[in-house]
């Protein structure tokens, strides 16, 4: 693993790790449950995904040192001195989930593209935006199912539709501007969507009665 893919994965698992913890912390978890909240949402994703490619065991399993950042993540969103800051203040609490959201959504869309088009025998376009969207959104929706909430992708303004937009411009700009390139524009672009999505109420048409 290169440089510049070991820094946007630790990012992104660090990231998700700390949405995940303090999903926990809101919901009144122990140490536990909020550990295993990070865990999961850090590396769900890349699980489903591994499979998904024929990576047997996953490589979270192969290799631990992203489990152990997510674990010591969600820990240190445990301390005591943390939880109070987190908890006693709902808009920083609410600024500081949607940032490590949109951060995570950015860097694990654009890591699913990356190890599709390198590992994938046949690399399809549409099999590697899928992988690509799957990653990024997969750790938040076992995130919700474990912490019994309808999953964030469902209901909270434009989410899996960034992560879409983001694999899609990852995907095509992949052999015309290069790796780094095409992975730096579409995690820019994911967490930019999300911020206007947030910032003018966007959502996708619901069904009404």
């Amino acid at each position: 693993m290169d440089t510049f893919i070991f820094i946007v994965n630790l990012l992104g698992t660090i990231a998700f790790a700390a949405s995940g913890a303090m999903i926990g912390l809101k919901k009144d978890m122990d140490i536990f449950g909020v550990c295993i909240l990070g865990l999961t949402t850090a590396t769900g994703g890349g699980v489903i995904r591994d499979l998904i490619l024929g990576l047997t065991p996953p490589m979270a399993f192969q290799d631990p040192a992203s489990a152990m950042v997510a674990l010591v993540t969600s820990a240190v969103f445990f301390v005591r001195r943390v939880r109070r800051v987190l908890m006693h203040n709902q808009t920083y609490y609410d600024r500081l989930l949607f940032w490590m959201d949109a951060l995570g959504l950015g860097a694990f869309t654009v890591i699913g593209v990356q190890l599709a088009f390198e590992q994938a025998k046949q690399p399809t376009f549409f099999l590697l935006v899928f992988v690509g969207v799957l990653t990024g959104v997969g750790g938040g929706v076992l995130r919700d199912l474990l912490a019994q909430e309808v999953p964030y992708i469902f209901i909270k303004h434009i989410y899996a539709s960034a992560s879409l937009a983001g694999a899609l411009l990852c995907t095509g700009l992949w052999n015309i501007a290069g790796r780094m390139p095409a992975m730096l524009a579409a995690m820019a672009a994911v967490v930019f969507i999300r911020c206007l999505a947030a910032r003018y109420h966007w959502n996708l048409p619901k069904a009404k009665f």
